[in-house]
């Protein structure tokens, strides 16, 4: 099993389902299907874009998986608690998918090739159980990517901690930027790749507040445990960088910036 940086805490799964509510808007305002489409969302997590992806769609069929046991009970449990019912979930490597060919009417795969050591093999083996015509949707975000004012040098180390532990595991946390390559080499024909990006400061407190400690600072604490072990960084120089970006969310000069990447491909 591929090691997840982010581990699977309950504050980890807090932070994944309150972001999907967050970033709903920007990612998914295109994102549908049609009545009786056989849906495959490979790499579900603890369920917060099957939530969205089961009421925007809601006579659309979902298969989604997981390799983590952990993740698909609480997954079952949040969709569970929205009372949807066009969802079955199951235990399930995206590297070897436990479906015959041409199954699925469409693939949705978001957050998940980063976290992956050969995400093209991943798209290989979508590619199988995708019927022809059907359509895959990935969406990847790129760490590179994210600015924030005021910043300081220690909240800037430990941001470039977050990359560098995720990249120790053979990761990739800039791969937004490599989306459109990636789905070229998987042999689909590619309709669209594009930026979907996020600004906030004052004139918009909540996804400011939203952006920057609800999801940014959460996430980077999650490689704090790896990044003193590596020898990246010492905890105080880690507790300082913490706090000037949870600063950012309250300071009357913060603003933030993030981009995520959204990929549209046919069999």
């Amino acid at each position: 099993m591929n090691q997840y940086l982010h581990g699977y805490s309950q504050r980890e799964t807090q932070r994944l389902q309150e972001q999907s509510g967050i970033l709903e808007e920007l990612l998914h305002t295109d994102t549908g299907y049609a009545p009786g489409s056989e849906v495959l969302e490979a790499g579900c997590g603890v369920g917060g874009q099957t939530i969205i992806l089961a009421r925007r769609s809601p006579e659309a069929r979902f298969t989604s998986i997981d390799i983590s046991d952990l993740s698909l009970g609480r997954a079952e449990a949040f969709v569970a608690s929205y009372g949807l019912t066009n969802i079955d979930f199951r235990k399930a490597d995206i590297l070897q998918l436990p479906f015959d060919d041409v199954s699925f009417d469409h693939v949705f795969v978001c957050f998940v090739l980063e976290h992956l050591s050969h995400p093209n093999e991943a798209l290989t083996e979508v590619k199988r159980v995708l019927k022809k015509g059907g359509s895959l949707t990935v969406i990847e975000g790129d760490h590179g990517s994210c600015f924030w004012h005021p910043r300081s040098n220690d909240s800037l180390h430990v941001w470039d901690c977050l990359i560098k532990a995720q990249q120790a595991l053979g990761h990739d946390p800039l791969i937004g930027r490599r989306l459109s390559p990636i789905l070229c080499q998987s042999g689909m024909r590619v309709e669209m790749v594009g930026p979907r990006w996020v600004y906030a400061d004052r004139f918009d407190p909540e996804l400011r507040d939203g952006m920057v400690n609800k999801i940014i600072v959460p996430m980077t604490q999650t490689a704090r445990d790896q990044s003193l072990e590596m020898g990246l960084i010492d905890p105080q120089t880690w507790e300082k960088g913490i706090k000037d970006l949870e600063n950012v969310s309250i300071d009357p000069e913060g603003t933030f910036f993030y981009t995520w990447f959204k990929g549209y491909a046919r069999k």
